[in-house]
């Protein structure tokens, strides 16, 4: 991104002709534990997603295993009742445990601060106190998980949330603390952002990587409420019988879902724009070109977390509201598809006629506009309103959702842990092994949700345990599909921890990358830079050689 200046000092403690890294500066489970460090931090959320990411998943396996034949007299896996609970806590663990605070935890934790070229994020004690409330969630949610389970759908939708048995009021209030560790990220991240870039580094000059975080952090800063007094009015509801969605108690039901899709809509762009800011960052790099229309992106960025507040209408269109209301939240729907539309068509430009480089993390930023660009199309039938009565609460649904938030979000995640994995740990994968699970990923994922298309578009519910002989083939595929996808995700994991293995060997720029955090050594020392980078050059100037000045300011 620029070219900084650094002072030639180097500390007493050297290990290979590198200072010690933020790894090895402090020994013991405490220094971790306690830590303010907010690269050491983004690890700790790595380690917390992946686990998460694997409960989650098998979760989904089990279901897609009950899917397969079609549960008809004795020939079932499991239990209608322990599908229902396997459905939902898949549902549960992957969009409040896995996919929000995937990319700003970990991703976001770890490189945001050496974009800025600051030595930390804002306020350090509020980071490490937003991962340990993310880790009280997330010990909640596996409590009531060992009390029983929930089978309320991951929506809580009232009144069956507010009337059956189960832990549904620990599993709200792990939803509600885990809003807490959103909101204190958010403020961190806008803290920092205005507070702490380099000199020289004006709005325009920020990688679109902070401009994605940014966004995303005014969405949570001011949609989570929203949903945690949601969650918390649920709580009293079942707890004291007060009436405020259960219409017997003289509640009304379609406030619940008013309130939680107010939230849950601008948390698709809470799940999607850090994935979008990810590729934003791959794209230039492995094409070796200026990205194109960079105010064009960062301007979009903000444009989806605005217009993201106005369309959560469009998840209500059976629900009984009125003409007019129906129309407008459609007309939204389009309209937000705009800036999305801006960044494909930005990052194709990008493309045309660079130098690209199919490593692996470009495998996946490729992966991403396949799949993403799928996923945005089919919500044009969803918008409408006349196909959406015929496809609302079918599969079609269901892969729709998947194609934006795991063929999204999740591969540009996967795309910026290879990304950063060298400068996270100084250490490079076999490029092999990570380019077959890249491309077992993409062929699974089509085959499980591109089945799901046809079986939504024939009127196959979605979360129904039984289904008919015709949709059983389409089960099936999906089913098979879901395998690969395992294959591919276990394989990429394998890889990256055999990494680890090897002694420290990346280099400080394996990619020849232009923003900041590739300007310090892999892994960092543990304050980042030893004096404040300045910047003195456009952002991602490909036409610069990049170099570092080694001169005291």
């Amino acid at each position: 991104m620029a070219d900084i200046l650094t002072s030639p000092h180097v500390g007493a403690d050297v290990q290979h002709g590198k200072e010690i890294d933020y790894i090895e500066a402090k020994k013991g489970i405490w220094s971790w534990m306690s830590t303010v460090d907010h690269k050491r931090l983004g690890l700790m959320y790595l380690w917390a997603v992946v686990a998460n990411f694997i409960v989650g998943g098998i979760f989904a396996l089990l279901v897609r295993i009950t899917l397969l034949t079609g549960n008809h007299g004795d020939n079932y896996f499991i239990s209608a009742e322990l599908y229902n609970r396997f459905f939902t806590l898949h549902g549960i663990v992957m969009v409040f445990l896995v996919i929000i605070p995937s990319v700003p935890g970990a991703l976001g934790n770890f490189v945001l601060p050496l974009m800025l070229g600051a030595k930390d994020v804002a306020f350090p004690r509020m980071n490490l106190a937003s991962f340990w409330i993310y880790t009280l969630g997330n010990l909640m949610a596996i409590g009531a998980i060992a009390l029983g389970m929930v089978d309320t759908g991951w929506t809580f939708y009232t009144p069956y949330s507010s009337t059956t048995n189960g832990p549904v009021s620990l599993m709200a209030l792990a939803a509600f603390t885990l809003g807490f560790s959103s909101i204190f990220t958010g403020i961190n991240f806008i803290a920092t952002v205005h507070k702490l870039r380099a000199p020289g580094m004006g709005w325009f000059d920020m990688p679109l990587f902070v401009w994605g975080i940014y966004s995303t952090s005014l969405i949570q800063v001011l949609a989570t409420p929203v949903v945690g007094i949601t969650l918390v009015l649920l709580t009293i509801e079942r707890a004291w019988g007060i009436g405020v969605f259960d219409a017997s108690k003289g509640g009304d039901p379609v406030l619940f879902q008013h309130f939680f899709w107010f939230y849950s809509h601008p948390a698709v762009y809470i799940m999607i724009l850090p994935g979008m800011a990810v590729i934003s960052e791959i794209i230039p790099t492995f094409s070796a070109k200026t990205i194109f229309g960079y105010k064009a992106i960062a301007y979009s960025s903000v444009a989806i977390a605005l217009i993201g507040f106005l369309v959560w209408g469009h998840h209500m269109f059976p629900s009984g509201q009125s003409q007019l209301a129906s129309l407008i939240f459609s007309f939204l729907t389009f309209l937000v598809a705009i800036p999305s539309g801006i960044k494909v068509f930005n990052w194709l430009a990008t493309m045309w006629r660079g130098n690209i480089s199919l490593d692996t993390p470009m495998v996946w930023a490729v992966n991403f506009l396949l799949l993403f660009t799928i996923g945005g199309l089919t919500g044009i039938f969803l918008g409408a309103l006349s196909t959406d009565i015929h496809l609302h609460d079918t599969y079609f649904v269901v892969a729709h959702f998947h194609y934006v938030m795991m063929g999204g979000t999740i591969t540009a995640f996967l795309g910026g842990v290879h990304y950063w994995w060298p400068k996270m740990f100084g250490r490079m994968y076999n490029e092999g092994p990570a380019k077959i699970a890249a491309y077992l990923y993409f062929v699974g994922f089509n085959v499980l949700f591109l089945s799901q298309f046809v079986m939504g578009s024939n009127g196959m519910p979605r979360r129904y345990y039984n289904y008919l002989p015709e949709f059983q083939p389409w089960h099936v595929a999906s089913t098979v599909g879901s395998w690969i996808i395992a294959a591919g995700l276990f394989l990429a994991l394998g890889n990256l921890l055999a990494s680890l293995r090897k002694p420290k060997e990346a280099t400080d720029n394996p990619w020849k990358g232009t923003t900041l955090e590739w300007q310090t050594q892999s892994p960092p020392i543990e304050h980042n830079f030893h004096d404040q980078p300045v910047l003195h050059r456009a952002p991602y100037d490909y036409r610069t050689p990049v170099s570092v000045d080694r001169e005291i300011h």
